[in-house]
């Protein structure tokens, strides 16, 4: 079974054309995407490099991590949110792009360790590796689509 159907049907989507034919609405879309990375990246580092004792060790790794969690659940919600937008103006384009379907594993794996798993490993070591590694992915897939023709 193949996903290139769906693809086709989200190209033929009303809100793709939209982006696609507007000079400003993909570039003010893809700013606000990276601006909520932006955001979930750098709560992202300073749990995960607390958890791995290398930055603000004064604070407790758990109100850290409770302090960020709003910052994350938003930042998340606008990046998926504004992806999709993103997705949705060049979907063909995508399903032969490897970089894609790195950032969709990465990110189909990180959302749940994010949220569910990872709160119950009380910020260890190794959940810290998991979660930089499985974002990172994230990071790494979305930059490499940037790059790739």
């Amino acid at each position: 079974m193949t996903l290139l159907p769906f693809f086709e049907w989200c190209e033929a989507t009303s809100i793709g054309q939209t982006v696609r034919d507007s000079l400003w609405l993909f570039p003010v879309i893809e700013a606000t995407h990276l601006v909520a990375f932006a955001v979930l990246g750098g709560t992202v580092l300073l749990v995960d490099l607390r958890a791995l004792g290398l930055v603000l060790r004064s604070q407790s790794p758990a109100d850290l991590a409770r302090d960020a969690r709003p910052w994350q659940r938003a930042s998340v919600a606008l990046a998926l949110a504004t992806g999709t937008l993103l997705f949705l103006s060049e979907p063909i384009k995508l399903y032969y792009s490897d970089p894609f379907w790195v950032k969709v594993v990465c990110l189909a794996l990180v959302i749940p360790f994010h949220f569910a798993l990872r709160p119950r490993l009380h910020a260890g070591r190794l959940a810290a590796f998991v979660s930089l590694a499985l974002w990172g992915g994230v990071a790494w897939g979305g930059r490499w689509i940037g790059f790739s023709g």
